[in-house]
């Protein structure tokens, strides 16, 4: 009779089990054949390493599909990355979420968490900075993407109705927007899920309207941030520059808070200022500012 407590028991070591999950998921997934799951675990058990850096030396497997089973395992989305179905190279948080260019959205992401998301009343901030080229819409596209990465039911409206970028880094039609919801052609059916098992939305701008700042300023939009406030846990807007037109006070006047980007080596002082108390004299909470090498 075994002992029970006696190493030689034939319950599986949990290594081993792990391996045999990866295995099933990498199958499944149409990335390797029963027959090549049996040769990685042989060499993996002969060799000492662990099943993905065995599969790698067998060449049988490239770190994109670890890393995409990984996800699987860990009910990790990660977003394909270019062609029609694919975001753009710039979100980069949604194709390479170990990227190092990440881990510091995921320092703001905290400290948004921290400082104001859970005490805030109405969780919606904009995106703002002084000047264009500044990395905004990046920034926007990539914090959001961060946020729904920790479950939190996220949208992302671009709100720049005069520069869109969202639909072209998330790879969406941009012939029905935010411009036909503010003005009753369309309901919030529009907003677009990125993937099913990420919950992250996008309400692209729309078709260019002749008035964008009067159309940001009805009524109706403040109404339509109170409805999306409700069914969401967070709200980002992406802004026009802050030196080229008053939209963006006027979108961050309704949101009620703002974070200020700024880009090293590019931002002038003296609009980086002029933008700041722009803000604030609108009565814009600028919880945060936010230094980026775009």
């Amino acid at each position: 009779m075994k002992n029970p407590t006696d190493s030689s028991s034939d319950v599986p070591a949990p290594s081993r089990d792990r391996s045999r999950v990866f295995g099933a998921i990498l199958v499944e997934q149409g990335r390797l054949s029963s027959g090549d799951v049996e040769k990685i675990q042989r060499f993996s058990r002969e060799s000492g390493l662990r099943f993905g850096e065995a599969a790698l030396q067998l060449q049988l497997l490239t770190q994109e599909d670890i890393d995409a089973a990984l996800a699987d395992q860990f009910k990790y989305p990660i977003l394909s990355r270019g062609g029609e179905n694919g975001v753009s190279d710039d979100v980069v948080a949604g194709y390479a979420p170990q990227s190092p260019l990440i881990e510091p959205l995921r320092v703001l992401r905290s400290q948004l968490t921290l400082r104001w998301l859970n005490d805030a009343s109405r969780k919606v901030v904009s995106i703002c900075s002084a000047e264009r080229g500044e990395g905004r819409s990046w920034l926007a596209a990539n914090l959001a993407t961060v946020f729904a990465q920790i479950g939190l039911r996220t949208l992302l409206i671009d709100a720049d109705m005069r520069h869109p970028r969202q639909h072209e880094l998330f790879r969406f039609n941009n012939a029905v927007g935010l411009s036909a919801l503010l003005t009753g052609r369309a309901g919030r059916e529009i907003v677009h899920r990125v993937h099913p098992q990420l919950r992250l939305f996008v309400l692209p701008a729309g078709i260019t309207p002749p008035n964008p700042q009067e159309l940001l300023g009805r009524p109706v939009f403040d109404l339509v941030l109170d409805q999306f406030a409700e069914q969401y846990d967070v709200v980002l807007l992406d802004t026009p520059a802050i030196s080229e037109t008053a939209d963006a006070q006027v979108i961050s006047a309704l949101a009620g808070a703002a974070i200020m980007l700024a880009r090293r080596n590019h931002t002038r002082h003296a609009q980086l200022s002029a933008a700041i108390h722009s803000l604030t004299q609108s009565a814009v909470n600028v919880i945060g500012s936010v230094m980026t090498e775009y």
